[in-house]
């Protein structure tokens, strides 16, 4: 408020009274003023920044290198009886974690075989949420679910049963022995709140999360088992995306017509430190994230892969982050963790730009004996995929090697270097569908739905098949999480990819004729499941394939731990070498191919 000069003479009282009048109407006219700017202030500040499309071409890319796929892919989905569907409670007020969902896993539950599945889900969400009001899944359709593959192939929910009916909105899974009892665990990630549940070996789980010290908190999305310290014991890590909540997600992005607000891109949001769980002697978890140096404020991650990226018998992480460098974090022998992700090149594109990393895996695809990754993104932006040069540096090898121009029109999620045909090479499946499901309004060209995308690795680099790999690969899908494994024991990997508010697509490998040797670990010093043992196979044409045991790799989802060798035409095997976690090496020499081989590694002598 104006203050004036006070004066008792009645011509300056009458000025006075004069001045006051002029005064109360330019103060109302300044209070409008003052309070339009504000009005101005808070609606800007509730508006964000939504995905451009503003750089993207106006016509789509024209298609990368072309082939023939030497297998076809068959859905099955009806056929076997899995008759979920995905809940992501999609609202008007485009709240993230709606798009971002759901995850997969792929692991045997009660020892019979045969691998099950389970599945995350999400829960109800009102169109207006407090900040710190939980999401409810308390109606069936919100479960999370756990299928028991039984003997004919199909599959029946179990999941009243298993006790894994869940609760809150959740994203990821991972699945491991954590106890090293013989019985699969799972960890479940989501919004709020994640689980693990500790099998108990009769057909149910029982949440310990409380029990253990892994509850976690915030947003997680990706998790996986390894054992980083070397002793015996499953270890945790856990990736986180924002610091978000139902009011920071309030905000408007987009366009602010009806039917055009989008999701908001995670510039809009700060980033937040995973975690990395520890498993202690008495078997409960100590929280070892700043300890250990994986505490990082900036990542934004949604997918994580393990791998011994320098060969020195120690299990590293790479974490894929969305729009923000990536994270390789190297494994200092157990005691710490440098991220090293920039100076070994791999931490930005090859023009040194950030990129949209969602899902991620890590494997050899070029048999040299070193472990390369791959990374899914968003439209326009290829998927990048790095060589390992052998002296912990990545080379972009996105380009050179076809991926790129295969992948500029697409947006992927789960992905994996999978052997298709046996023939000795990773190829790569990648689950794919744009994050926004208003894209097709602000493009002429880019699709919500999009088909699966399968890349043949030739040897020379990699080629789209997916147009000859089966009628999936032509039908445009939302896809999300998916998960790797030999479903009907035949040797040929198949696929289970989780679509958002909508049912899975199991993919049947209808295989081919090259031989295969399948290995499972059985661990007694190491874990149980051999996790971060080093596998190395050499057959009988001298080819050598190395292989990382885990069932981390893709996006929310987790795979079967079983490696499955592709020897192309080479009828036998020379020798398979485990370099066990323990650090014990074990030779088995001249096995029988075509079959899975049980290796434990208590019979070292």
């Amino acid at each position: 408020m104006w203050l004036l000069p006070r004066s008792n003479s009645g011509h300056e009282k009458a000025g006075h009274e004069k001045a006051q009048k002029v005064q109360i109407i330019g103060s109302a006219f300044w209070c409008l003023f003052v309070g339009l700017f504000l009005c101005l202030f808070v609606a800007k500040a509730q508006t964000g920044r939504a995905y451009s499309t503003s750089e993207l071409p106006k016509n789509p890319p024209p298609a990368g290198p072309q082939g023939q796929s030497p297998v076809t892919f068959k859905d099955i989905t009806t056929s076997v009886k899995l008759d979920f569907i995905h809940q992501g409670s999609p609202t008007s007020m485009k709240y993230l974690p709606e798009t971002m969902g759901g995850g997969v896993a792929l692991f045997d539950y009660n020892n019979d075989g045969l691998l099950d599945v389970f599945f995350t889900n999400g829960a109800l969400l009102k169109e207006s949420m407090g900040k710190h009001e939980a999401p409810n899944k308390t109606e069936s359709r919100f479960w999370n679910r756990l299928y028991r593959q039984l003997a004919n192939g199909t599959f029946e929910d179990v999941t009243e049963q298993s006790g894994l009916k869940g609760s809150g909105y959740s994203m990821g899974v991972a699945a491991g022995d954590y106890d090293n009892d013989g019985y699969v665990d799972l960890y479940v990630t989501g919004f709020g709140e994640n689980h693990l549940y500790r099998n108990l070996g009769n057909g149910s789980f029982a949440d310990v999360t409380a029990k253990l010290n892994v509850a976690g908190g915030g947003w997680s999305t990706s998790a996986g088992w390894f054992d980083y310290d070397h002793d015996g014991r499953l270890d945790l890590f856990v990736a986180r995306y924002l610091d978000w909540d139902f009011e920071k997600g309030a905000i408007m992005c987009g366009d602010t017509r009806p039917g055009l607000r989008a999701y908001c891109h995670p510039d809009n949001f700060k980033g937040t430190t995973n975690i990395l769980y520890h498993q202690t002697a008495n078997g409960t978890f100590e929280d070892v994230t700043q300890k250990l140096g994986i505490a990082d404020p900036t990542g934004k991650a949604l997918g994580v892969a393990f791998a011994d990226f320098d060969n020195d018998g120690w299990t590293d992480v790479f974490v894929a982050n969305d729009s923000v460098r990536q994270s390789l974090y190297h494994n200092n022998r157990g005691l710490s963790f440098s991220d090293i992700a920039v100076i070994a090149g791999a931490g930005f594109d090859e023009n040194g730009k950030t990129f949209a990393g969602m899902g991620v895996d890590a494997a050899d695809f070029n048999n040299d004996g070193w472990v390369d990754v791959v990374i899914t993104t968003l439209s326009n932006e290829t998927y990048p995929l790095f060589q390992n040069n052998g002296d912990l540096s990545f080379t972009w090898a996105t380009n050179s090697v076809g991926v790129g121009q295969i992948s500029l029109a697409y947006s992927g999620w789960g992905i994996r270097f999978i052997d298709i045909d046996n023939d000795g090479l990773r190829d790569i499946f990648v689950a794919q569908s744009h994050v926004l499901d208003t894209i097709e309004r602000s493009t002429s060209w880019l699709r919500y739905k999009q088909p699966p995308l399968l890349m043949r690795n030739t040897g020379k680099g990699f080629v789209n098949v997916s147009a000859t790999a089966g009628a999936p690969f032509a039908a445009p899908i939302v896809g999300r999480g998916s998960a790797f494994g030999d479903l009907n024991n035949d040797g040929q990997v198949d696929v289970v990819v989780g679509t958002l508010n909508g049912p899975p697509i199991v993919l049947r490998n209808e295989g081919s004729k090259n031989y295969w040797i399948g290995v499972i670990l059985n661990g007694s010093k190491s874990n149980r499941q051999g996790i971060g043992a080093r596998v190395t196979i050499v057959d009988s044409k001298d080819r050598k394939q190395i292989f990382d045991v885990s069932t981390a790799g893709s996006y929310l989802s987790s795979n079967d731990p079983r490696i499955i060798a592709g020897l192309g035409d080479a009828g036998g095997v020379k020798t398979i070498e485990i370099r066990w976690p323990s650090g014990i090496i074990q030779t088995i020499s001249n096995p029988d191919v075509n079959r899975y081989l049980t290796i434990s590694e208590k019979d070292v002598r």
